[in-house]
């Protein structure tokens, strides 16, 4: 959650001249309600049910880049859906900066608690190996730009290939 998969993705996208689908936005266009009312009336299963159809079927497209929700990942048909379609990359970012970018997001549910740190540093705990045996590409976003991320993505993914 912010690491700037939606912006970044959106641009590398264009780089590529790939479409660019966003998993979230794709789920709240079908079902025409904000991801916090999903996860309101059906709860994370729900809305984890609805992110893996989502996933499952925007795999299977070519040259596309796809943004995924941060807990996509914990689903392992997710995980193979995504490996087996093209590279996956993933963009990390601390604690702090995390919570800089999504202090006053409202559509973060994950978020909505008395202490989001400590429900992002166990996000975190949770998710960051599975990210990292997931990636074929790793960028550390912290304190860069959307400029000098797109840029230095744009490199790494050049030379994949």
């Amino acid at each position: 959650m912010g690491a700037g998969k939606t912006t970044i993705g959106r641009q590398i996208a264009r780089f590529l001249g790939f479409d660019f689908f966003d998993s979230d936005r794709e789920i709240e266009q079908r079902t025409g309600v904000a991801i916090p009312l999903i996860f309101e009336l059906e709860g994370e299963e729900g809305f984890r049910r609805r992110e893996k159809d989502i996933i499952s079927e925007l795999s299977k497209k070519s040259n596309i880049v796809l943004a995924t929700g941060g807990g996509a990942v914990l689903n392992k048909e997710n995980r193979q859906a995504l490996k087996n379609s093209g590279t996956v990359v993933y963009l990390c970012a601390g604690i702090d900066d995390l919570l800089e970018r999504t202090a006053k997001d409202k559509n973060r549910p994950l978020l909505q608690t008395a202490d989001p740190r400590k429900k992002l540093q166990a996000i975190l705990t949770e998710r960051e190996p599975i990210y990292r045996k997931l990636a074929d590409i790793i960028l550390e976003t912290n304190k860069m730009t959307v400029h000098a991320a797109v840029k230095e993505l744009e490199g790494l993914i050049s030379r994949k290939l």
